[in-house]
Order: structure tokens, then sequence, then C-alpha cells
């Protein structure tokens, strides 16, 4: 056989092998294209937290940051177009970060906030000190809602408090951690291990913000080390389960939390320390560290009627509304989780409102049950509607010119919390709106 037959032999796999790449290569791209044509359609273009934004002049189209985003293949975050690439699902990132680690050209960085919608954030330190000397915040409040990145950030934050509590100080106490939650659980842990004086302060239930989803509510999370337990190997469990392994790790260890403690005010000691002012008692401490929620006090509606009983604003227990007429109030997660969970009671018949005309702010897989739930005649939908009036047996909903009134037993209000930026400037702590800035 002549070199030409043999150079005809080897050619035409690999012709045939990059036919096939090209082919997957161009359908993959118009997926994205669709998915990315779909998301604005839709309105879901801003991303809820946390997001990368990347760099199309730097960007060599690697496909690193696709490959290690933890959310795909369950959700198109990010995807190739024009051998870039693209945040491609806005609403479906969650904040993970690593997409940026493993971008090997430095095209991404992590920002907070849009160019539209701007998110306020405390100013904190990378060693998660605040503005105010000895005052740290970690967690949900400093703008990091993953389960993961609390639990790493409560765990750094006592590294941090270590280094300035450790030394001589007049006060009775190293540190004072406000919240018992991903957080907080992991930085009281972390004072334990280093053999710090320490108070733990909860207003209300061991699990912070996680102890007020639905029950059976899945939870996202990643492995995460917790001081003196470990690693937790946890990748997708419920709500429970994460509870129960948190109060074994209490049980375990002896840590101490003072539950039903609210903080009314945190007043510096010249010379350093502060005064921790509870509901219940003074704590005087070198450091303090916030682990608290971002929800701060619920956002209301601001309309008669809503200081009825039936009004509320989370939803702990599905079936207590088994067989009646709800109301939901909210475009977010925890509203669309809120009103397809109730929906499953038998007997139950659920309204969703909202003031906009898409669910920009909610997950897919919420949105998706969502519209199955509608589907199957368990639930209807309001866009662009708003709550009017509350009464004892009824609701009033506008819609565009007109009013109408629904029969109703309960009322849910989903609409999300105010950051509690009062009490954080009567600390001393300066709160910065974020458009799209790291």
């Amino acid at each position: 056989m002549d070199n030409h037959y043999l150079l005809i032999l080897y050619a035409l796999p690999i012709m045939a092998i990059l036919i096939l790449y090209a082919r997957s290569h161009s359908r993959k791209e118009r997926q994205n294209q669709e998915v990315l044509l779909e998301a604005h359609n839709a309105g879901l273009i801003e991303p809820p937290s946390l997001h990368p934004e990347i760099d199309p002049t730097i960007c060599v189209g690697c496909k690193s940051c696709v490959a290690a985003c933890p959310e795909q293949p369950a959700h198109r975050v990010l995807g190739m177009i024009n051998n870039k690439a693209r945040l491609i699902g806005p609403s479906d990132c969650i904040g993970h970060g690593a997409c940026k680690t493993a971008c090997p050209v430095g095209a991404i960085k992590l920002v907070f906030g849009t160019a539209t919608r701007g998110i306020d954030l405390p100013v904190v330190k990378p060693d998660f000190e605040t503005d105010v000397p000895g005052l740290f915040i970690a967690g949900e409040l400093g703008g990091m809602g993953l389960i993961r990145n609390a639990v790493e950030q409560g765990r750094q934050a006592m590294d941090s408090i270590e280094r300035i509590a450790s030394g001589n100080h007049s006060c009775d106490l190293d540190v004072v951690v406000v919240g018992a939650g991903p957080a907080g659980i992991s930085a009281t842990l972390g004072a334990k291990a280093k053999k710090l004086r320490y108070a733990t302060i909860e207003q209300d239930s061991l699990g912070g913000t996680v102890a007020h989803f639905p029950r059976r509510k899945l939870v996202m999370t990643q492995p995460a080390e917790l001081p003196i337990v470990g690693m937790v190997k946890f990748k997708e469990v419920s709500k429970e389960t994460l509870i129960e392994f948190w109060q074994e790790v209490v049980k375990k260890t002896g840590l101490k939390i003072h539950y039903g403690e609210r903080v009314d005010a945190i007043d510096p000691i010249p010379g350093g320390g502060f005064t921790v002012k509870t509901t219940a008692k003074n704590y005087k401490a070198r450091a303090v560290l916030l682990s608290i929620g971002r929800r701060g006090t619920p956002r209301t509606l601001g309309v008669p009627g809503e200081d009825l009983p039936k009004v509320v604003y989370r939803l702990i227990d599905p079936e207590q509304y088994r067989n009646m007429h709800v109301l939901v109030v909210g475009g977010g997660d925890s509203a669309l989780e809120a009103a397809t969970t109730i929906s499953d009671e038998p007997g139950t018949t659920v309204t969703l409102s909202y003031r906009s005309d898409a669910f920009s702010r909610a997950k897919q897989k919420n949105r998706q049950r969502a519209e199955t739930a509608v589907g199957d005649g368990r639930l209807k939908i309001l866009y662009s509607s708003n709550v009017r009036c509350i009464s004892k047996d009824s609701v009033t909903i506008a819609i565009g010119q007109g009013e109408f009134e629904l029969p109703n037993d309960a009322v849910i209000v989903s609409a999300g919390g105010i950051l509690p930026t009062a009490f954080l400037k009567k600390a001393g702590i300066n709160v910065v709106t974020k458009w799209g800035q790291e």
C-alpha cells in the first residue's frame, strides 16, 4: 500500500472525529444561546447574590469554569458562546465561586449586584473585621448565602478573632457570637477549640435561617470543615437532617448556646471591647462576631388587615393549611416553595400573588415546580398583582385597573426581609450599596 492510501486511511478517522466534534460544539452553543434567550425573555437576568463577571477580552475559551460549576449539569449557569464563557443562567447562580478558582487566566471576578440591581452590604475586610475594630461579620449577613461558605467564614473569622482576643484585656469574655446558624455554629466550635472564653446568643432556635425553612426542604450544600468535628460531607440533605446533625454536634461537643436572647445594642468600651446588651443580660467581650441572617425584619405589605392572626411571614408546617384557602405573596424562592408545598396538601386551594410579570429571583427548579402545580390545577398565579386589603374571610387583590375578592383563611407573606441596617449603623458599621462590584 503506497503512502497516498496510508494517508487517506489515517486521515478519514481524524476527519470524522473533527466533524463530530464540530457538530457537538455547534449544538451545545445553540443550546447555550437558547438558554440565554429564554432567561432574557422571562426576565430572569438578575443573579440573586454573588456571581461571576467574565471579561471576554481575557477569556481563552478553555471551558474550565463551565466544568467547575457545582450547579451543572442540573442547572445551566455557565456556557460557551462564540468560544467565550458566558453567564447564561443568571438566576440559577448561587455564588459557589468555583468558576473563578478554575479560570487559568484570571478572566473571572466575583461581584455583588448588577448595573441595574444593587445589593446593600456591610463593609467587611478580608479577615471578616468590619470598619469597627473588634467587630466581625461572617455568613449570610455579609452576602454569602451558601451553607458551605457560611461554615468556612465562621471558622476563618474565629482565626482572626483569636489574634486580638487571646491577649490581655479586662473583659469577662474573649468573644460574643451572635447567631447560631451555620456560621455561628462553626465560629463557636472554633472558639471552643481555641479555648477562648465565649458566649453564643441566638434569639430563636438552632440553625438560624435554615430552621425557618419549610419542612422537608432540601438544603443544597457541599463538604465543609467544622472545627473539632472535622469534614462534613453532605451534598444534598433535608432541613430536618441538617438540624439533627447540628443538634448532635452541640450535644457531643458540649457547646453552650443562649437561646431566646435578642441583641438590642453593641456599645464600645473605652480601651477596647464591647458591651453586648441583650433582652436577658449584658456581656462584656473583647470581640463580637455577627453571624445573623440578612432578612432582619420581614418586609410587610402595609395594607389594612395585615395585623390579623392569619397573616404570617414564613412557612413552617404545610399540613396546618390543609383544606384551607391560602394566599402566598412574593416571587422569590421562599414564596414559590411555600406555594407549591402547600398546594400538595389535600383540599387546599393556593393562590400566589406577585407584583411583577416574571419570577426573576427564583431558581429554575422552583419555577418548574410552580408551573407543574399550575398545570395540575393545584396553584393559581396572579402576576402583576398587589394585595389591597385583608379581612377575616377574604383578601382583595388588584390587577391592572380592577380589583376582585378571594375567599381566604390564611396569608403567607414571603416578600423577603429588610437588612438590619439601623442596627448595624447604630453599632458603627457602614453599609454600602454594590452595583456589580467585588
